[in-house]
């Protein structure tokens, strides 16, 4: 091992996000994984859960004893459900580890949101942890992710539903209090461990509609275009579960301020998102793949976003595609700890889409 590398630990290692986890920071030149956790899988080797890393580590799940990851690590990724990372990442920080949460648990910075949106019996018990945390969004917060202790890494359909809306909040485009999000999710987004309703036999050939007026990332969404617009944004958002795998794609519905032309449409894009290495503009008036897709992301850390006009309404439709387990989970992370370590945000994470999918 060289002397300069990174020692990494993954809690919860044994899930999807886990093992995107393993998949990138396996190839990154400036990381050794020292430590992979599962209850569940203690013991087993990496690839007996994980079968595509065959071959590319003989590394053994183990116990997530805090003091033995401590021992042997610099930076923790935490990829365990929602309520499991609250009380990990006090210890982790005291003992001098930089943390990276996959989960919620640090993303919304008013401790009573908890009690609101995840339905906890009392307010967040860190509060100023929760002012500490950093949003996991690279291209909202890339520089003060540059001196973070603790990344919130932000969830997947907040992520996708953010990048299609941010151009027109910046730019003030659009009413702050008249926005649609509507969003479709592959079954990974379940997670491994995945309830009923999300088995083969009734995910397949579903477009379902679930949790349609409260779902928890209306919080973060709202949270954070809010402090891209200076004011108060306010979202609708429904979810749907659909029959695919992997993948994400947000259409936006808003409501222009005044009239909006094409042209500004595009400038507020571009200049968004000119120097983002991983959003790219999917807008074309010809051809087969005039908007985003999500078929065109799969495996990789990429956003598409694009946009339409209804000018009979004054409508703008913006659309984001994302791989949630990659731009929406996994690789958001690896992007977010690059930033922090000071590496090329882009190392290990410039990998292109599969096609066919």
């Amino acid at each position: 091992m060289s002397s300069n590398k990174i020692r990494v630990g993954i809690i919860g290692a044994s899930g999807f996000v886990g093992g995107e986890l393993l998949r990138i920071l396996l190839r990154h030149p400036n990381v050794e994984i020292t430590v992979a956790t599962s209850r569940e899988y203690k013991g087993e080797y990496v690839f007996k859960i994980h079968p595509h890393l065959r071959g590319q580590t003989m590394l053994r799940f183990v116990e997530p004893d805090i003091d033995k990851i401590s021992n042997s690590c610099d930076v923790v990724f935490l990829a365990v459900p929602h309520g499991q990372s609250l009380h990990m990442v006090p210890k982790l920080l005291e003992l001098g580890l930089r943390v990276l949460d996959l989960s919620a648990d640090y993303r919304l910075k008013d401790p009573e949101a908890y009690v609101r949106w995840y339905d906890w019996r009392e307010p967040h018990p860190y509060p100023d942890l929760l002012k500490k945390a950093v949003y996991g969004l690279p291209e909202i917060h890339r520089d003060e992710l540059r001196n973070a202790n603790l990344v919130a890494v932000a969830g997947c359909m907040a992520t996708a539903g953010i990048l299609s809306l941010l151009p027109l909040v910046r730019h003030r485009l659009i009413e702050f209090d008249k926005i649609v999000i509507d969003a479709k999710i592959g079954s990974s987004g379940a997670g491994a461990h995945a309830p009923r309703l999300d088995l083969h036999a009734y995910r397949t050939y579903v477009v379902r509609p679930y949790e349609v007026t409260e779902h928890r990332h209306i919080a973060e969404i709202e949270q954070e275009l809010s402090l891209a617009a200076g004011e108060p944004v306010k979202v609708a958002f429904t979810p749907h579960a659909v029959d695919i795998v992997r993948g994400i794609l947000v259409t936006s519905h808003s409501w222009a301020r005044g009239s909006v032309t094409e042209p500004q449409l595009w400038k507020s894009f571009r200049e968004t998102y000119l120097n983002e290495p991983f959003v790219r503009i999917a807008r074309d008036k010809t051809g087969m793949h005039r908007y985003p897709d999500v078929k065109y992301v799969i495996g990789s850390n990429y956003c598409d976003v694009g946009f339409d006009i209804d000018s009979r309404l004054g409508r703008i439709v913006t659309f984001a595609a994302i791989d949630n387990l990659m731009k929406g989970a996994a690789g958001q992370a690896v992007q977010c700890f690059n930033i922090m370590m000071g590496f090329d945000e882009r190392t290990a994470l410039d990998l292109c889409p599969l096609f066919p999918v």
